[in-house]
């Protein structure tokens, strides 16, 4: 081997000094702030009801007594803080002004979310990528987070610049991809999966939203959106299905109302022996 003269530009050695350690992207949390384990939320397309299966993995979480909080990484289209009752009154700081203090849900789930930070809930969020990742790194490092247990991270849909911040930036223990029963149901699961897998992130499974319509009469589940596809895409990728959440409007109505931690999830005690 030829003497190294520390011009990695010219060279095509694979040696000690090249290699990065995905640990020095890491931001680190406020030393007053404690968070045990990350779970991120995300999907390959939008409008699969991923901040839905945040709220609800947050709430249940949260029944089981674990200190529960969610960090509302889709910036430009926050809802999480509407599913919890919370309106968008401003954040509150610590003492010494360093530290942005989470609202809190009736429930005790803290929430940090663009949202709060916003006049009224209908002003856009006209930012570019890079601010947009900025303000998520800041939700984690300048967020006063107290012994929580259990963070969930609401990510924007795709594999843009949030996600990648996210992955890079919070220590995240797993993720749950969120998707819906259409034929494209394959392709968009893989693409979450490839990202997870290129950002080396464990995968827990799948939940399948909108997967059924429940007949009040007869209880026999109509497949509204056709046959559904979940079980042979988890399978192609070796993953588990964590839960199907049926169409109801009842779910739709308790968020509106801001009484996510009020609903009654039966078909999600997989998803939550899962995280446990």
């Amino acid at each position: 081997m030829s003497e190294c003269n520390h011009d990695c530009g010219s060279c095509s050695a694979n040696c000690d000094s090249r290699t990065v350690d995905k640990n020095d992207f890491l931001e680190a949390l406020a030393p007053e702030s404690s968070v045990k384990k990350v779970i991120g939320v995300v999907s390959g397309k939008g409008g699969v009801g991923k901040s839905l299966v945040t709220s609800m993995l947050a709430a249940s979480m949260n029944k089981k007594g674990k200190r529960t909080a969610i960090l509302d990484a889709d910036v430009t289209g926050p809802s999480i803080p509407m599913a919890f009752g919370i309106e968008n009154e401003g954040v509150a700081t610590t003492p010494d002004g360093k530290l942005m203090i989470p609202a809190k849900s009736l429930e005790g789930v803290e929430i940090m979310s663009a949202n709060l930070l916003l006049e009224n809930n209908t002003d856009p969020v006209i930012w570019r990528g890079p601010v947009i990742a900025g303000a998520v790194k800041q939700f984690w490092s300048e967020t006063l987070w107290q012994d929580i247990d259990y963070m969930f991270v609401d990510m924007p849909p795709g594999t843009g610049d949030v996600p990648l911040t996210v992955f890079q930036s919070l220590p995240v223990d797993g993720i749950v991809i969120v998707t819906s029963p259409q034929e494209l149901v394959s392709m968009i699961v893989a693409k979450a999966v490839n990202m997870a897998k290129k950002m080396d992130i464990p995968i827990i499974g799948i939940v399948e939203n909108m997967s059924y319509l429940e007949c009040p009469d007869c209880k026999k589940h109509i497949n509204v959106f056709g046959e559904s596809h979940i079980e042979e895409a988890a399978a192609e990728q070796g993953l588990k299905v964590l839960a199907q959440i049926p169409i109801d409007p009842k779910i739709a109505q308790m968020v509106d109302a801001g009484r996510v931690e009020y609903l009654d999830m039966p078909w999600f005690e997989e998803a939550i022996k899962a995280i446990e």
